[in-house]
């Protein structure tokens, strides 16, 4: 017997927190409301005004998070008065402050991102994803998102030169160096720190869905099945559906109440599996229930990596 467990909490994640205990969630992934942005929904908190808006909230991100778990913010600047404002910037320094360890940036590359003309700038094709931990020991499961090597490694190891098989060192004596016969025979590399995603539109009752991919690419990275999964600002679910479907136990926390009842509609499905692996333990109908169930809500954690895999070589992401 399986059971994952899905919470759907309507409220300020600031006060619904507060009922969890300390060092509960292994991954905290989440997009919160943009600087004003959605204001008919959220309200729109202003640029100047939102890293202090944002801070108590993050101290219960603090609280919440395990000691080896990862919190992985989806942020973006947006333009005032002509120039891009620095409140994403403010926030990491604040944040660092708090108590943070700002680890790493992720660029989520939109590959379909809306055309449009402005004055002064491109259209916008990426975001931030910024990952903050608590220490330096965190858990990070890298073997779960490697990619295929790529059609690249085919002609550029076929005829290996002298060099190739021996160290060669930067010209610049960086320290830095390469041995390309290391890369023989090897079928997957490390994906980069770009993912390429395409953005999705799962309901026009919600403003702004991020894609299922972005939240399994971070669930599989930094998350083993049965861990505990937070989107303390998780709008229409869609976090909370991929960690179900990853089998991956989770909180969702929504202000919106009408957010909170589509977040519940999408992850009623699974709220109970009861899919029995052990052969040896089957009956007849246990097998054949089991079965039913494999069919219906198969394991997606092999799905979702899939379509990463396919979305970083799509996007030309090489080792």
């Amino acid at each position: 017997m399986e059971q994952i467990e899905t919470k759907i909490e309507n409220g300020d994640c600031l006060e619904i927190l507060k009922k969890y205990p300390d060092n509960f969630f292994n991954l905290i992934v989440t997009s919160p409301p943009y600087a004003d942005s959605r204001s008919k929904t959220y309200g729109g908190i202003k640029p100047n005004e939102y890293v202090d808006w944002f801070l108590p909230r993050a101290n219960q991100f603090l609280r919440v998070l395990k000691s080896d778990g990862t919190f992985v913010l989806n942020i973006k600047e947006k333009a005032v008065n002509g120039e891009r404002h620095t409140y994403v910037l403010e926030l990491i320094l604040a944040l660092r402050k708090q108590g943070w360890l700002w680890t790493e940036e992720f660029v989520w590359h939109k590959k379909n991102c809306f055309p449009g003309k402005w004055p002064n700038r491109f259209r916008d094709a990426w975001e931030r994803c910024l990952q903050f931990n608590k220490s330096g020991n965190f858990k990070m499961y890298q073997e779960e998102v490697m990619v295929p090597m790529g059609d690249w490694a085919k002609t550029r190891l076929k005829n290996l030169s002298r060099t190739d098989k021996t160290r060669d060192e930067s010209k610049v004596n960086s320290g830095f160096g390469k041995n390309v016969s290391n890369w023989l025979d090897r079928k997957m590399a490390y994906p980069t720190n770009v993912l390429h995603f395409a953005t999705e539109c799962y309901n026009k009752n919600h403003s702004a869905v991020f894609p299922k991919a972005l939240p399994a690419w971070f669930i599989n990275l930094f998350t083993k099945e049965h861990d505990w999964v937070l989107d303390p600002f998780s709008g229409s679910g869609t976090t909370s559906e991929v960690s179900q479907q990853m089998n991956r136990n989770s909180v969702g926390v929504e202000i919106l109440p009408e957010y909170c009842a589509l977040a519940r509609k999408r992850t009623t499905h699974y709220q109970l599996r009861l899919c029995e692996n052990k052969a040896e333990y089957e009956t007849n109908t246990s097998r054949e229930d089991s079965d039913v169930c494999r069919a219906t809500c198969p394991g997606v954690s092999q799905k979702s990596h899939r379509k990463t895999e396919e979305a970083q070589i799509e996007g030309g992401s090489q080792a």
